[in-house]
């Protein structure tokens, strides 16, 4: 299978408009979704790329079809109340990482180590040559951390898996910029610790 383009064309969609959009499915406009659908497509494949990037060209799973699956998570809520943009992205987030997690679980049940999906732990919008990690060995770090500190952990799930500002981020959980920073900072350092740990 001929491997996706690691970007989608367009640019991020209004942040306005999606929150408008978005208060209108809570008050059950019908035509709301349908305007919707175009204006988040773009950025969900634009994340849904990075996050499959690294991974091998013959990869069953694509970007497209990523995004659809957190699709069908996202609009099969029909109880969601979403709160605007930010929120919607974070939800997507949650979703992606769930599906990434469980296709990687999936291929190492059948076939022993060949599930492992390599990312990367570094900021999303980060420039520099990321390190590789395996996406199940980092969904169960995750898991600790969030025993350990559930708002770091909700954190990295934001920024990594949702491609969240740090400005998003932090508008999500209620709490400052700055705050935001220096947690994600702390994230980072205690992930990098347990994955180097894992390694043999």
């Amino acid at each position: 299978m001929e491997r996706e383009r690691c970007e989608a064309p367009g640019a991020p969609a209004p942040v306005g408009d999606v929150t408008l959009l978005l208060i209108a499915m809570r008050n059950r406009d019908p035509d709301a979704l349908h305007r919707l659908l175009p204006l988040v497509y773009t950025e969900l494949h634009r994340q849904a790329a990075r996050l499959m990037g690294r991974e091998r060209r013959d990869h069953t799973l694509q970007p497209t079809a990523l995004v659809h699956e957190a699709f069908l998570k996202l609009f099969d809520q029909r109880q969601a109340s979403w709160q605007n943009r930010a929120h919607f992205f974070a939800v997507a987030a949650r979703a992606m990482r769930e599906i990434l997690v469980d296709h990687a679980r999936g291929r190492a049940a059948a076939k022993r180590g060949g599930g492992a999906i390599h990312v990367s732990v570094e900021d999303a919008t980060a420039a520099t040559q990321p390190r590789g990690v395996d996406l199940i060995a980092l969904d169960e770090a995750l898991n600790r951390l969030a025993a350990h500190d559930e708002k770091q952990s909700r954190i990295v799930e934001l920024r990594f898996f949702g491609g969240l500002t740090i400005e998003e981020t932090a508008e999500v959980l209620g709490r400052s910029v700055a705050t935001v920073n220096r947690e994600w900072r702390h994230a980072q350092a205690w992930l990098y610790r347990q994955l180097a740990a894992a390694t043999p």
